[in-house]
């Protein structure tokens, strides 16, 4: 059987609509869809889309997360850190052992990586 070598992402479909383990409201009514839309073979390497809406999450990882901003903006605040804006265009990481608030301040889709510990 002959593995796909390249894997373009579509359309956001078949989304889980639960919020992400270790993600709690703590301002507003957000709401989030996570679609996978691709993993490695071992299952340790994760990709696809994430949308949320605006609102504010206490977020607690335990993975690695490389992130794409395709649109929207957010301020991300590591607990007893400095705030970050990020916005459409914009790459980042997120560290395994990161704790703290993601503030959706306009409604947001991103392409995401995460390395499963």
């Amino acid at each position: 059987m002959t593995r796909e070598t390249i894997l373009k992402f579509g359309k956001v479909e078949n989304a889980d609509a639960n919020d992400l383990p270790g993600w709690v409201v703590v301002e507003g009514k957000p709401t989030m869809k996570t679609a996978v839309q691709h993993k490695t073979e071992e299952g340790k390497i994760l990709s696809g889309t994430w949308q949320a809406t605006v609102g504010t999450y206490h977020a607690t990882y335990s993975d690695y997360e490389f992130v794409h901003m395709i649109s929207g903006r957010i301020v991300i605040t590591p607990d007893g850190g400095e705030a970050v804006e990020v916005g459409p265009g914009d790459a980042f990481v997120v560290e395994a052992d990161f704790k703290g608030t993601w503030k959706i301040v306009e409604p947001v889709t991103k392409h995401f990586v995460i390395a499963l510990t």
